[in-house]
């Protein structure tokens, strides 16, 4: 009996737990901010890809058919894309809502690099360009 009580606690202590920390909201202040450019650190690029993720949000954001989406994942077509091993740029000048808006600016400095290194891995001062 006092076996199935301590499985008991351990379950609920569980399942508390794992609702808390799917509970967890991200916010802006807890970002790191750049001394430099005294933004947040909100976005990395994926140059490979041209795709951002959003620490904020916990978003990506794709283009798909010509059109810019938000997902929590990217799509299937982007499987085998590992994002840990290949190139992910820190933008560090940009905490805005659209970072895409600078996808211009951001593919001439960070170009498609089929290694997936760079050697800066954050950007400087792009200032806001169109997107494509």
């Amino acid at each position: 009996m006092k076996t199935l009580k301590v499985i008991l606690v351990l379950a609920i202590v569980l399942v508390s737990s794992i609702s808390y920390s799917q509970n967890i909201e991200v916010k802006k202040e807890n970002l790191p901010i750049d001394k430099k450019t005294n933004c947040y650190v909100r976005y990395f690029y994926f140059p490979n890809i041209q795709a951002y993720f959003d620490n904020l949000k916990l978003v990506y954001y794709y283009k798909e058919n010509g059109e810019w989406q938000t997902a929590s994942e990217l799509p299937k077509n982007y499987g085998g894309y590992s994002l840990y091993n290949k190139a992910r740029v820190t933008i560090t000048d940009y905490d805005d809502e659209n970072p895409y808006e600078n996808l211009a600016a951001h593919k001439k400095m960070y170009p498609y690099n089929s290694k997936g290194r760079f050697a800066n891995s954050t950007t400087g001062n792009v200032g806001t360009a169109g997107a494509e």
